[in-house]
């Protein structure tokens, strides 16, 4: 048997409701006869009547009630399906897929989020930890929305990436050592170092800072954890390079943070499918553009 078609079933509670055909045909906009026509295919398609007919009114019959009870939650879900699908296109309800790193999901996107909820209540913002390759591959797959990614990138036709903020870079060192006033590439090469490793787009970032100073040092620990990097640093262990944005919100009196020399930035943008987005998604990029940085 083929599916029943909701207009027919809608026809049918219509009339039921309004007590006959002719009501029916005048709050659906229908001609009289097309309304008899929907009733005549749904019981041809079941085999059996499904109105009583009088001068005065028209009931169901007991297999036309049961039709009639299951068509009314088909439809107020055909409606509700259809109403979700207009508040999305609107941007008032929606969910939206970003990926970024730990760091920038801890420390840049509370007060974003906040902001979301605040201004859009209806858009869910769902959140996952990926490298920036892999947020530009699943941005590429459609499997996120937005990526917050490390620049630069290779362009593509298939995804655009905008400048969105950048950071300085710092070093945190242990509290108890003697250290200069700013961090300079000879200086962080003759110490103990807890690095990144070479997957990320900082590591590469830092060992050209490094190479440019004509120094290739070699770390003493590689972590790719930042809040486990700060408590080796903490302990002791050794020194890291960090994006500010990475840096404990609170001061730990046993790290201390310093500027390099010469000056570091570590650069970040936003992804997204190159081709026309939801408005959910643009009213969360809209939002990330326009926080300061």
């Amino acid at each position: 048997m083929r599916a029943l078609s909701l207009d027919r079933l809608r026809t049918l509670v219509c009339i039921v409701d309004l007590g006959s055909f002719a009501a029916a045909a005048r709050a659906l906009h229908l001609a009289p006869p097309t309304v008899s026509l929907h009733v005549s295919e749904l019981e041809a398609r079941l085999g059996a009547p499904l109105l009583f007919r009088d001068r005065t009114r028209v009931t169901p019959t007991s297999i036309g009630q049961t039709l009639i009870e299951r068509a009314r939650l088909l439809l107020n879900q055909a409606d509700a399906m259809v109403e979700d699908a207009r508040l999305q296109l609107q941007g008032k309800h929606g969910r939206v897929r970003i990926s970024s790193s730990t760091p920038v999901i801890a420390n840049l996107l509370p007060d974003v989020l906040r902001r979301i909820a605040k201004d859009h209540p209806g858009i869910e913002v769902e959140l996952s930890v990926c490298t920036s390759e892999q947020s530009l591959a699943r941005v590429g797959e459609g499997a996120v929305d937005i990526g917050i990614v490390a620049l630069p990138q290779p362009e593509t036709t298939e995804i655009r990436v905008i400048p969105w903020r950048r950071d300085p870079v710092v070093a945190l060192i242990p509290s108890s050592w003697k250290h200069p006033l700013r961090a300079t590439p000879a200086w962080l090469a003759g110490q103990p170092l807890i690095l990144n490793d070479n997957r990320t787009r900082l590591s590469r970032l830092t060992t050209e800072w490094f190479a440019a100073a004509g120094r290739h040092p070699k770390a003493r620990i590689e972590h790719n954890y930042n809040e486990a990097i700060k408590s080796l640093v903490a302990a002791g262990y050794g020194a890291t390079l960090l994006s500010y944005e990475a840096t404990p919100v609170r001061a730990d009196p046993r790290i201390t943070i310093l500027p390099l020399r010469p000056a570091l930035w570590r650069p970040l943008g936003i992804a997204h499918r190159a081709a026309a987005i939801e408005r959910a998604a643009q009213l969360v990029l809209d939002v990330l553009l326009a926080t300061p940085a």
